[in-house]
């Protein structure tokens, strides 16, 4: 599923291309693309048409397009979702959900979506601009307004584990399964790690440790694994190749030559260190 720094890059074509266009046809070609739209498809069209659409905003995994008079149109790319800027004369690409066609008459804006677990949704935002259905999402660690304060606090209350606090998006969003795996082995913790265990210095290198990793990431176009996650244009991102942990089975780990591991770990997969990631004696035992 792609994650902040792959919806960043998102985000930041969307800005630049479609910005202050005006929206003459919206179509929708897969009913589940648009399922959380209260009235449905005609719905979502009769909300879009005519309305200028403003600069692409995100919260965590979320995106959403202002669109006037309170309203704005919500993204979210699920596993496999694609807001693609093409020509219109580009042919369909076999998995189209949604295309938006401008009165410019230039590039139009399709949604693509293999698995179509990703959907788009025209809803009310309050008066700062923020979708109603994103009220509990909690600031990105890239965010100039993220409360750190807030952040250890919550963290240390919370009976769970490292990476379960790391995915809450009611914690911190925009963190997935690849940047929690990389933040970990950074701080050397091991997913299974007690929050309660955690001291403001080593919670607050952890939180820099996925400030600086997603950081990366962003800076070359994000993660792409396949040709599921692309930008607007198409384009992959190249952090891939620069992952320390994730993904890395069996090959040693950078600072101790330990074969890194795979473990399973809610219905996905953790991958670590177990030299330099290691559980605090009681809760191996």
């Amino acid at each position: 599923m792609p994650e902040l720094p792959e919806v960043e890059v998102v985000r930041r074509g969307l800005a630049r291309w479609v910005t202050g266009r005006t929206v003459a046809e919206a179509q929708v070609l897969h009913p589940r693309a648009v399922r959380r739209q209260v009235g449905g498809a005609a719905d979502f069209a009769a909300q879009l048409v005519g309305r200028t659409l403003g600069a692409a905003e995100r919260r965590g995994k979320y995106l959403w397009l202002p669109a006037g008079d309170g309203l704005a149109m919500l993204g979210h790319l699920g596993m496999s979702g694609q807001l693609l800027v093409q020509e219109p004369e580009q042919p369909d690409e076999t998995h189209l959900r949604v295309r938006l066609r401008f009165t410019d008459g230039r590039r139009e804006l399709r949604f693509v979506d293999q698995r179509t677990f990703g959907h788009l949704a025209v809803e009310e935002a309050d008066p700062d601009g923020l979708p109603a259905s994103l009220a509990h999402i909690a600031r990105d660690p890239l965010d100039p307004l993220f409360d750190e304060q807030r952040f250890f606090t919550e963290l240390r209350a919370k009976r769970t584990t490292v990476k379960r606090a790391l995915l809450d998006q009611t914690l911190v969003s925009g963190v997935g399964n690849i940047y929690a795996d990389e933040a970990l082995w950074r701080s050397k913790l091991h997913y299974e790690r007690p929050t309660a265990t955690l001291t403001r210095p080593l919670a607050a290198t952890l939180l820099g440790n996925a400030r600086e990793v997603m950081t990366a990431a962003l800076a070359v176009g994000g993660t792409s694994f396949d040709s599921l996650y692309v930008n607007v244009n198409g384009e992959s991102g190249y952090f891939s190749r620069s992952l320390d942990a994730y993904g890395r089975e069996g090959e040693p780990c950078y600072r101790c030559a330990t074969p890194i591991r795979r473990a399973a770990w809610m219905n996905r997969s953790s991958y670590f260190c177990p030299r330099c990631q290691r559980l605090p004696r009681q809760r191996a035992a």
